[in-house]
């Protein structure tokens, strides 16, 4: 082979190669996983139609933690291609629907690459606590 020719595959190699290397994730999981998630129904208020349409919550795994402490584990799905960035804050309430204040009561800032998801988890401040609720904020930086 010519070296000219040479330099046009290899150019072509690279540019393709650049080319996918920012789209797309791979992923690899068990089919048949070893745990099983709680799942529950969950009813959301949007407030903020412009976040609820680049940061949804695709699903919200209940379970109970040590001490018997309610542990919450929220998906959350940037549906757009670029970073996004937003505040977020758990709730929590008594079995008689009473706000329970923690440490962790306030908002926290995070992002997400485009197209991927994260977890977002909570761990109740005590063990009176039998309910939640995930608020999702439009980051204001």
């Amino acid at each position: 082979m010519n070296s000219s020719l040479i330099r046009v595959l290899a150019s072509a190699t690279l540019l393709a190669a650049i080319g996918t290397g920012c789209e797309t994730v791979n992923t690899s999981e068990p089919a048949q996983p070893a745990f099983q998630r709680n799942m529950v129904s969950e009813k959301r208020v949007i407030t903020d139609a412009s976040l609820a349409r680049r940061v949804q919550v695709q699903g919200i795994n209940v379970s109970e933690g040590p001490g018997g402490f309610l542990k919450v584990q929220a998906e959350i799905l940037n549906t757009t291609r670029s970073y996004q960035r937003f505040a977020y804050k758990w709730e929590w309430f008594d079995k008689d629907g009473n706000l329970v204040e923690g440490p962790a009561s306030v908002a926290v800032t995070r992002q997400v690459e485009g197209k991927e998801s994260l977890f977002l988890q909570g761990v109740a401040p005590n063990a009176a606590v039998r309910d939640f609720r995930l608020k999702l904020y439009e980051n204001a930086r």
